[in-house]
């Protein structure tokens, strides 16, 4: 997921979280707030009671004093208010401090909750109870109209604002990635390197382009001096075996020499075959790591395993194995023809290498998810988990017993990066080995 994704993910989750507290807390501000008011509305009917209450008002209840349950009650249309004045104690009647409590009431045979200021007060040496309820429906009602209207306009700013911080997040991020198509994914060609200054208003953004920028001067100038240091070794290195192979060579036309010398210096030149062949891929391995070989020829593999075929028949026959080439498909692929031939080369002489007397090598062709795949299958020797971990570094083999100096896989491995070529690996033991050439791409179809 790119950064600028994750961003506005963030900040839409930050907001989430804050309408999520909102949500619940604005309805209880609200009610501490309607709450207040409705107190402050109770008290005042309380207040306009008590002063116009006379004794002419109360005079039932003076004349019934025996019976404590009479009542004198009130009630508002819709029940949405009450008032019911009843006696009380004594005791109960020097509480002159207002209560307000939250209560369920049956008023005329239906159940509601009001809110409810209850005053005790005394009047001529008798004590009363006042309670005046409010009732508290049309609170609950609002109270959820709140958070319904919360809920539609946090998700309305929610949504705007995760789209608003997409597209800024995205003209902010610009030139970082700017500078990643142009300056970082060019790391592998400083020879390519484009040191223009990257526009940016962001003072981070203009300081990483100028740090990018020195380190591919770094770069580019290390890749200069391997580059040199390769040729020196061609030069220094080569030019003596060179020069030791040819006196050797003279020295076996000395008819002087006896049986023993004239062995000795032919494992001599064997050992400056095997050390030149060595240097020469050591150093094909640096060339391929450093791109210092052209990737634009038209190669096509149908043709390359055909000749291929052709070119080890000899080695296939001696080994009595069945090659058997079921490419079906007719493909071209932009990159360097000497390079790959040489990794298919090495993955076919692999197969014949470590087969098994009368075994087979298959080569077969297709597509998997739309990308173009060649698979060289052999029933050899197999290898175990711990063996492929390992066959692409070099100098590793297999089988000791077999020849080889274990650059083979090392090569064919730098070959495939540098055409960015997926290589996979399937083996077992005693049942064989499978490569796969898996291509980033399907460049033309004949």
């Amino acid at each position: 997921m790119k950064i600028k994704h994750q961003l506005a993910i963030f900040n839409a989750l930050t907001r989430l979280l804050v309408i999520l507290v909102l949500w619940l807390m604005l309805p209880i501000l609200v009610e501490n707030v309607v709450y207040r008011h409705i107190n402050n509305g109770l008290l005042e009917k309380k207040q306009k009671f008590i002063q116009h209450l006379d004794r002419n008002e109360i005079d039932d209840f003076i004349e019934n004093e025996d019976d404590s349950t009479e009542t004198y009650s009130q009630f508002s249309t819709l029940h949405s208010e009450f008032l019911v004045l009843s006696k009380s104690s004594v005791k109960k009647a020097n509480q002159k401090k207002a209560v307000f409590t939250n209560e369920y009431r049956i008023i005329e045979g239906e159940e509601n909750e009001y809110r409810i200021l209850q005053y005790h007060f005394t009047y001529d040496n008798q004590g009363y109870q006042l309670e005046i309820g409010s009732s508290l429906g049309e609170v609950k009602d609002l109270t959820f109209i709140i958070r319904f209207f919360i809920i539609i306009v946090f998700v309305v700013i929610l949504l705007i604002t995760f789209l608003a911080d997409t597209f800024y997040i995205e003209y902010l991020l610009k030139p970082f990635y700017k500078i990643i198509d142009t300056k970082i994914r060019r790391v592998n060609e400083p020879e390519a390197f484009d040191h223009t200054p990257i526009k940016a208003r962001s003072r981070d953004f203009r300081e990483l382009d100028f740090v990018l920028n020195q380190m591919m001067d770094r770069i580019a100038e290390l890749f200069k001096k391997e580059k040199q240091f390769i040729s020196n070794v061609s030069h220094e290195l080569l030019t003596p075996i060179a020069l030791l192979k040819n006196k050797f060579e003279n020295l076996l036309q000395n008819d002087s020499l006896d049986d023993n010398a004239f062995d000795k210096i032919a494992g001599s030149l064997r050992t400056l075959d095997m050390l030149k062949k060595i240097i020469n891929n050591l150093l094909l391995i640096s060339r391929i790591e450093n791109n210092q070989y052209e990737a634009n020829e038209e190669v096509n593999f149908h043709e390359i395993v055909t000749d291929l075929q052709e070119d080890l028949q000899d080695r296939i026959d001696d080994r009595e194995i069945q090659f058997l080439n079921k490419m079906e498909h007719d493909f071209s692929f932009t990159g360097n023809k000497t390079l790959i031939h040489i990794l298919i080369y090495n993955l076919v002489t692999n197969a014949i290498k470590y087969n098994k007397p009368n075994g087979s090598i298959i080569v077969t062709d297709g597509f998997v998810e739309e990308r173009y795949f060649i698979s060289i299958a052999d029933s050899g020797i197999g290898m175990n988990a711990s063996q492929i971990e390992k066959i692409f570094s070099r100098f590793a083999r297999i089988s000791s017993d077999q020849e080889g100096q274990g650059l083979g896989l090392a090569i064919a491995d730098s070959i495939a990066s540098f055409h960015h070529i997926e290589i996979k690996v399937s083996s077992a033991p005693d049942e064989g080995t499978t490569f796969v050439l898996l291509f980033p791409e399907i460049i033309k179809h004949n």
